[in-house]
């Protein structure tokens, strides 16, 4: 078994909204005591409703961000302080794909600057060697030399991003964050770009978080997924464990949502009402008030996140408490 290339330790992520310009301050726990790690080769999966911490945490795993409390380590080392030496050797190690790839790329520059803008950034090669890593890199996410003499405008989403895909992996990085990278595609083309993905995954031993609300993406590429629910992680476990048998009543909800072959609808868990807002979060359990299980123990106590088998945590009373003994007696 690998060594674990990326561990997160009890982060946590606060920021202040005020409610117009002479309203109350109020604290937002936009990531709230996050912990997972993700061994060398492999992808995490993060899953959750807009609203959940997933991109906040994707920021401040990649130091993008500072948390608040809490540690990420990289290849058994501290994350750096942002502009130092040190911080700029990791980051080019650590690349992030965004969701918007119109929005990533620079719309008056062709795309094969785009792509060799890291390169220059952290002065790898002579200008000659960037120039062959560029045409190196553009057919490596399935597109010629002529693409990269076009400006963004002028290509497909599919094919924007791609180019976005090239430029993270300029700097030849160990690891990936995936912040939603193919929720603005088709879905065809989004079957093409994760499949190009799982390709350069397994050909340059990729490590990868990859954060989406789709779980039919998610299920296809992660071999590891967490759930997250208002800024906590409510349950981990091995892709096809997970899938196949939630336990946290919100990972049960999402995966009955999931389209999958031989699911019938009438198995789908509806959700009453919206996720609540992080600035007012419920006591106890931030789930209760739209779960169907809850008891009186969820309002007001904070299930912690639990081990239920050697490779599966879930955060609730009812999986890892004495609820949980009864009902299975029941």
């Amino acid at each position: 078994m690998s060594a674990p290339l990326v561990e997160v330790s009890a982060i946590s992520r606060t920021y202040t909204m005020r409610s117009g310009m002479f309203g109350r301050s109020t604290a937002v726990h936009a990531v709230d005591g996050v912990s997972f790690s993700i061994r060398k080769g492999e992808t995490l999966g993060l899953v959750g409703e807009s609203g959940s911490g997933k991109s906040t945490t994707g920021r401040i795993v990649l130091g993008l961000e500072p948390p608040d409390a809490g540690e990420v380590r990289f290849d058994g080392e501290p994350m750096a302080a942002p502009g130092t030496r040190e911080w700029r050797a990791q980051r080019a190690r650590m690349q992030m794909i965004f969701q918007d790839p119109l929005g990533a790329l620079d719309r008056r520059l062709v795309v094969a600057e785009q792509v060799r803008e890291p390169l220059d950034i952290h002065g790898l090669g002579t200008r000659a060697e960037r120039e062959v890593r560029v045409q190196e890199l553009l057919r490596s996410v399935e597109l010629s030399a002529q693409h990269g003499r076009r400006y963004p405008g002028a290509l497909s989403g599919g094919q924007r991003q791609r180019i976005v895909l090239a430029r993270a992996l300029a700097t030849k990085p160990d690891f990936l964050v995936c912040d939603e990278p193919v929720s603005a595609l088709d879905v065809s083309i989004q079957a093409q770009v994760v499949n190009l993905l799982a390709d350069l995954q397994a050909q340059l031993g990729l490590t990868m978080l990859f954060i989406s609300h789709d779980l039919r993406v998610v299920r296809q590429i992660s071999n590891i997924v967490a759930v997250m629910y208002l800024g906590r992680i409510v349950e981990t476990g091995s892709a096809d464990d997970l899938f196949a048998r939630p336990q946290h009543p919100y990972t049960q909800a999402l995966v009955s949502a999931s389209p999958a072959p031989g699911r019938r609808s009438a198995g789908r868990i509806v959700l009453s009402g919206d996720p609540p807002n992080p600035a007012a979060r419920p006591s106890g359990c931030a789930f209760h008030p739209r779960c169907p299980l809850a008891i009186a123990r969820c309002v007001t106590e904070l299930p912690a996140l639990a081990s239920v088998a050697s490779d599966r945590q879930v955060a609730c009373h009812l999986v890892t408490g004495p609820e949980a003994q009864s009902r299975d007696a029941a």
